[in-house]
This record gives structure tokens, sequence and C-alpha cells, in this order.
């Protein structure tokens, strides 16, 4: 197992300004919340996080405004993707200038039905162009968002042309036989579940951990699982914050995922804020958001 990634890691959300602009006071407020609720570090900038939604200036500024508040850069995971290389070196460099942990990277999402050719060269020439020895690569797995899969094929070749780089992957994509898959392929490999209810049967495969949405909310029981998972007499324990995370997750798909979870994050820190989204996400209606709200009662 590398250990360089490892443990529970918060999709963080932002909240945003009436100008469509990151509210970085809130953000490192909640940034701090998640650390202190469990969470080993935070993955800021991701698709939770609005990150394409945002330019990149913002979400240089936002990576200053997470390392002004206190928070240590090794306690980072910042999502430096942008559709294209320039932009994704610019966003890398200056996530590396910040003494990230690592950088989280999708494959260029635009174009779709492209091979592993191409994306072995927008990877590779990635790293090449920033020829920085601290440089390392959580490859990011969402294929029902890019149509942009990460093949196995992929992965083994950046490792053997990379091996010092790329250090694992956050899979998304809610397929346990692939996690398991991986972890079985690549040891060493850091494979992170995208999906909360997934952090126990990866971890129990031998898995490194997860970058969840839902720990916006529940770090608590997601630290529990990672913390005890391989305890025989917390068993009972463990299946009760996991089925607490399952209910959680549930009810966060009630309604469009990112506009749930703000609306519970907003419910939860007892700050309407929370609640905007920029175009084209909208806010649940009145109802749906009422309806949320009482079922976070109820679980």
């Amino acid at each position: 197992m590398n250990d360089n990634v490892l443990g529970v890691y918060s999709a963080a959300a932002t909240p945003i300004e009436n100008d469509h602009r990151p509210c970085f006071q809130l953000f490192t407020d909640h940034c701090h919340a998640l650390l202190d609720e469990g969470c080993h570090g935070i993955a800021l900038m991701g698709t939770t996080g609005e990150a394409n939604n945002f330019s990149v200036d913002d979400r240089k500024a936002l990576l200053d405004a997470a390392g002004q508040s206190g928070l240590a850069g090794n306690q980072l995971l910042p999502g430096t993707s942008c559709s294209n290389l320039p932009e994704t070196k610019e966003l890398t460099a200056h996530a590396l200038s910040c003494h990230v942990k690592a950088c989280v990277v999708l494959p260029p999402f635009y174009y779709k039905g492209v091979s592993d050719d191409g994306l072995f060269r927008f990877y590779a020439q990635l790293v090449e162009g920033l020829a920085d020895e601290r440089l390392k690569i959580i490859l990011y797995h969402i294929p029902q968002m890019t149509h942009v899969p990460i093949s196995h094929n992929l992965i083994s070749r950046l490792r053997h042309a990379f091996p010092k780089t790329f250090i694992g992957i956050k899979d998304s994509s809610g397929d346990i036989e692939n996690m398991k898959k991986m972890i079985e392929l690549f040891p060493g490999f850091s494979v992170l579940a995208g999906a909360d209810p997934l952090l126990l049967p990866v971890l129990r495969a031998g898995g490194a951990g997860c970058i969840t949405a839902t720990s916006n909310l529940r770090a608590d029981n997601l630290r529990y699982i990672f913390d005890h998972w391989a305890n025989p007499d917390q068993k009972a324990k463990i299946q009760a914050h996991q089925n607490k995370i399952i209910d959680w997750r549930n009810l966060s798909n009630s309604y469009a995922q990112l506009p749930t979870i703000k609306a519970m994050i907003a419910k939860r820190r007892k700050d309407r804020r929370w609640l905007a989204l920029c175009p084209p996400l909208t806010a649940l209606t009145n109802d749906e958001q009422e309806h949320v709200w009482a079922q976070m009662q109820q679980i």
C-alpha cells in the first residue's frame, strides 16, 4: 500500500457569492470543521466543489485561501483539471507552489471517444511540461460525467512511465469490481472510493480510503469505519455507521445531487448562503428543500 494518500478526504462543496465567485471565508471555515469532524484532508475543487464552473484565477484564489486559513498543504488534494492542457498545467503548477499532497486530475473531458494513446499524451505532457519532482497525481475516473474512462491499460502505462508521479485513483464510477481489480493489478497504488457506501468494501479489499461528497455531512461515520473496519470486535458498530452513511447518501440523491448536498450543508451549518449554486446548476425548490430538511431529522 502506498500510504501517500490514505484516509477519509472530503470532496468539499464550495459556497458562492452573489457574483458566482467562491465565498472564501465560509469555505475555509467549512474545511476546518470537516477536519474537526474526522476528515484526514480536503479534496477541494472537484465535482462536488463545482470546480469547472469557476475561472482558473478563482480556483487559484480558493487554494490560496485554504493555505492562508491555516490548512496545511499536505492536507489538500485539489482538483486541477481543465478541458485543455495549458490551463491544467497552470493550475497544477499553482497547486505545487502551495505544497499540496497531490493533485486530482480528470482526463480532458470535452472530446469523446479518445484513445488511450491520446490520454497518455495529455498526462505525459502535463508531467513533462511541469518537470517538478514534487508532482503527485491521483487520476479521476468518473465516466458518467466525463464519458472518458480511465482504463487499466492507461494506468499501467502511466505508472510504468512515471512511477513516482501517478500514485492513485479516485473511482467515482460506483463499480466496486473495478476498484477491486485495480487493487489487485496495481500494488502500492492508492485506490480511493468516490462513493461513501463503498469505503468499507474498498478497505476490505485493500484499498486506501475515499474522496466523497457525503463526508461534507457525515465525516464522523466515515472516519469511524476507516479507523475500525478491521477490528472484529467492532462489527456491530461498523455496520451501524455503514447504515448511517447509506441513509445520508441516499438522501443526498433524492434530487439532483449537488443542490441537495448544498441544501443539507445549509441546514447542518445553519447558514443559508450554502444554498447558492453556479449556473447551470439550480437550487432545490422550497418544497424539495423542506422535504430534505425534514428527512435529515429522521435519519
